[in-house]
């Protein structure tokens, strides 16, 4: 490391922090905000309030405290802010815009939105919160772009229970699914340039998140259950084809072996196959320049314990004549968003704060995500830091498969 990639990576955290300095007001918040900001790019051990202060030269934890607690900011303002710094460094036409949640363990009641609720991060029901977040992945980098705690209707019924949480009374229950869609509005509405989407079972099996996508004309590969209707409406009612049935039909010459992007031990390589699907009664996409649905279904290359390849079935939508490579392509882009969870909980404490109100949460949240965009927009300039693989727009009656 010379002196000269040190005064650079100076210069780009003070270009970043003069974006969101205004924030915070008065100049001993701003100060803080960026003392914290700085604690969670640092080598320290756990990033919670008394190591944050420590880091900072703070005898007591009680300023970093007041910054998540007490100081008046908000932190929407500052993803905003995080957003346009992003997109800037990052942005590409064919961006993925990814969503999915993360658990945080935490102990007793307390909480905001803390239950006993299955949690993907543990693999089981834990007491925990869930934050759903989205990331924007594209050719140059990938980032956490935006945040939402999910708080389940046991909390959203007790407005007692929420207001000592610091729990808005404008806020109501809402699905991850909603959420997700909430978050993904803003990022099109402040002109984020992404042309797909991409998400798990959770988001995918829900018809109006898939709505909330196609109205906005937005390109999408989204993971479903093998019982997923195929039928009117998809997914509209209890009728029609289910996935695992119209696959079981699939000619031996429609599946293609092709990667979805590298993973820890080198291309992640399967069987794929794709399947036009045909229009809904009361909707109009088909003819030229139009839009189409495909079912895009993943099949392991070995048995497992039970000697059955393993499938995986996903819902698409995009511009009529998308091929097969790219569907894959964006279906394996989802991974960017557990590489930032590991990546942010691992070097900015993502998951290390201390706080139990609702504002606090998001206000750490916003600055961990603060923290890990600076990386990665640091690591993207680096010359031997550019990510493999790059998904841009190209999504392609009954169900026929591509041969």
């Amino acid at each position: 490391m010379t002196s000269e990639d040190l005064q650079s990576w100076a210069a780009g955290l003070d270009e970043l922090f003069a974006r969101v300095a205004s924030r915070f007001g008065r100049v001993e918040p701003r100060r803080q905000a960026r003392a914290y900001l700085v604690g969670l790019l640092a080598p320290v051990e756990r990033k919670n309030g008394w190591q944050l202060a420590e880091a900072a030269g703070d005898a007591q934890p009680h300023r970093m405290q007041r910054l998540l607690n007490n100081v008046r900011w908000n932190p929407r303002e500052v993803r905003a802010d995080l957003r346009d710094y992003v997109v800037e460094q990052l942005g590409d036409p064919g961006g993925v815009l990814v969503v999915d949640e993360t658990g945080f363990i935490k102990k007793g009641t307390r909480s905001a939105g803390v239950q006993r609720q299955y949690s993907g991060t543990a693999g089981r029901v834990e007491n925990c919160q869930l934050g759903v977040f989205l990331v924007y992945a594209t050719p140059r980098g990938r980032a956490l772009l935006d945040a939402e705690l999910y708080l389940p209707k046991s909390w959203t019924d007790d407005r007692a229970r929420c207001a000592q949480a610091g729990i808005p009374d404008s806020v109501s229950f809402a699905t991850k699914p909603a959420l997700a869609a909430a978050m993904l509005g803003r990022a099109l509405d402040s002109g984020v340039p992404a042309s797909w989407v991409s998400a798990d079972e959770a988001y995918g099996q829900d018809h109006k998140f898939r709505l909330f996508l196609e109205k906005r004309e937005v390109g999408y590969v989204v993971a479903v259950p093998r019982s997923q209707s195929l039928g009117t409406g998809i997914g509209y009612g209890n009728t029609g084809s289910r996935a695992d049935a119209v696959t079981a039909d699939a000619p031996e010459q429609a599946w293609k072996r092709l990667s979805a992007g590298d993973g820890a031990k080198g291309p992640r390589l399967y069987d794929w196959a794709m399947a036009t699907l045909p229009p809904h009664t009361d909707d109009h996409l088909g003819g030229p320049g139009g839009f189409q649905r495909w079912l895009l279904v993943r099949r392991s290359l070995t048995p497992n314990d039970q000697g059955e390849l393993e499938m995986a079935y996903y819902l698409c939508f995009g511009p009529a004549g998308t091929s097969l490579d790219q569907l894959v392509r964006i279906a394996g882009s989802r991974w960017a968003i557990e590489e930032c969870f590991q990546s942010a909980k691992n070097e900015v404490g993502l998951d290390q704060y201390q706080v139990r109100r609702y504002d606090g949460w998001h206000r750490h949240i916003t600055l961990a995500m603060l923290a890990h965009a600076y990386l990665a927009v640091t690591a993207a300039h680096a010359p031997k830091a550019r990510a493999a693989w790059s998904p841009s727009p190209q999504p392609r009656s009954a169900v026929s498969w591509h041969i």
